[in-house]
């Protein structure tokens, strides 16, 4: 079950503060400008190398080969879950690529929640930003999906495959 089914549909509104406008990193360290992905929708996830849920890389990564044509998946590897993500940036690419064949966009390492939450979480969270819903992140592969013009649909949380219906039925 998603976050936003559990809670009833909500009307959506439009945000109070545009998603593509929030500054963040790739993994690379360059600007990743999320206008970019307009007219696609983006599924983000915060990923870590050292979790239970580490093999939904791999559904991850089909999810993305099998919907480039509208669905961007970003990966935002965290660290706040059990120290799940220790890696550097270069190990977190390694790792991705050697294991999973990652070919998906991935941020810089940040913080989902708390005091130094990243200003895309903030928005992925927050109402009075997104429009939508208030949330917080439970843990590691938690999913975030935005349609094409940078609107919340909808959260699912860990236990949701990449694969799972509740997902690919709003794409």
């Amino acid at each position: 079950m998603s976050l936003f089914s559990f809670l009833g549909n909500a009307q959506t509104v439009t945000p109070k503060e545009s998603l593509f406008d929030v500054k963040i990193s790739s993994i690379n360290g360059e600007s990743l400008d999320l206008s970019q992905f307009k007219g696609k929708k983006i599924l983000f996830v915060n990923v870590a190398s050292k979790c239970g849920f580490t093999g939904q890389y791999e559904g991850l990564q089909e999810l993305y080969t099998k919907y480039k044509d509208k669905l961007v998946v970003v990966g935002v590897p965290c660290n706040q879950f059990g120290g799940q993500e220790p890696g550097t940036t270069k190990e977190i690419q390694s790792f991705c690529s050697v294991n999973y064949g990652v070919e998906f966009p991935m941020t810089e390492k940040i913080e989902v929640k708390g005091e130094n939450q990243h200003p895309l979480y903030q928005w992925l969270t927050q109402k009075e930003k997104n429009g939508k819903l208030n949330s917080s992140v439970k843990w590691n592969f938690q999913k975030y999906l935005v349609d094409e013009e940078g609107r919340l649909i909808d959260v699912f949380y860990s236990m949701t495959k990449p694969s799972s219906k509740k997902i690919t039925k709003l794409l």
